[in-house]
């Protein structure tokens, strides 16, 4: 069912909820669920006269110990690294799933700078002043994502999230890439995430074309909740990686 960020109601954060536990019942993976999400408010958050889609661009991301991850992701990671090497346990910020307006944006594997962002210290979190503006709002420190503890995640288990929210995003230092932002006519950004059993960062982030106000961002910490709830059963992270084509004879 459609719906307006523009005027993100009650009613249409509760429809909101119902749908995305509907089209992630029946994913095998966590990516597939998260990829379901994205395309979810991709398709659905519409403009009620037009019929235009709202979003230019929504991705899921979601921190990955290096060392469990396939094996094209540990060379964008690596590559990334400075010539330095690599630990199993590096938590890396994996884009799990991305649907947009670009046919490249709703393909994980064709992002040519976050398909996996490496995140050696506090410093490479705070150095994405995005992600480390979200990390602070679901009341995390960027070493807490760097390292997570046990004690933490457990004292985050029943938390109630904040959102991240950028009113207007021209000019807002917490998104940098302003390029994007004008070419592609953003006028505001909302995210929200949280923290799973395994001490992994997840975060869903919008990139609106209308306004979105604070009272309608606000309602993404129940969908912060709701998508917890959808993507925490998977014990497979990654779908299968695709099979090299044979080669031609």
């Amino acid at each position: 069912m459609s719906f307006s960020l523009a005027d993100f109601d009650l009613s249409a954060m509760l429809r909101c909820g119902l749908d995305l536990r509907r089209v992630t019942q029946e994913t095998a993976t966590m990516e597939e669920a998260a990829r379901a999400v994205v395309r979810h408010f991709h398709a659905s958050a519409v403009d009620a006269a037009s019929g235009a889609r709202q979003c230019a661009l929504v991705r899921f991301y979601k921190t990955h110990d290096f060392g469990t991850m396939e094996p094209g992701l540990q060379a964008f990671a690596r590559e990334r690294l400075d010539g330095r090497e690599p630990w199993d346990a590096l938590k890396c910020l994996v884009l799990l799933a991305s649907a947009g307006e670009l046919p490249e944006w709703s393909a994980r594997r064709a992002s040519r700078g976050h398909q996996a962002i490496p995140l050696s210290s506090a410093r490479a979190v705070e150095d994405a002043p995005m992600i480390a503006q979200l990390v602070r709002e679901v009341g995390l420190d960027a070493e807490n994502v760097v390292a997570p503890r046990p004690e933490l995640i457990s004292g985050l288990a029943g938390k109630t999230y904040n959102v991240f929210h950028v009113p207007v995003a021209e000019g807002s230092p917490h998104i940098p890439a302003q390029d994007f932002v004008r070419q592609h006519g953003i006028r505001s950004v909302v995210g929200c995430g949280g923290v799973l059993l395994t001490g992994d960062f997840f975060a869903l982030i919008l990139f609106s074309r209308v306004p979105v106000p604070a009272d309608g961002a606000a309602r993404f910490r129940n969908i912060a909740l709701d998508l917890k709830l959808a993507i925490s059963p998977f014990a497979t992270v990654f779908d299968p990686v695709p099979a090299e084509p044979a080669p031609a004879v």
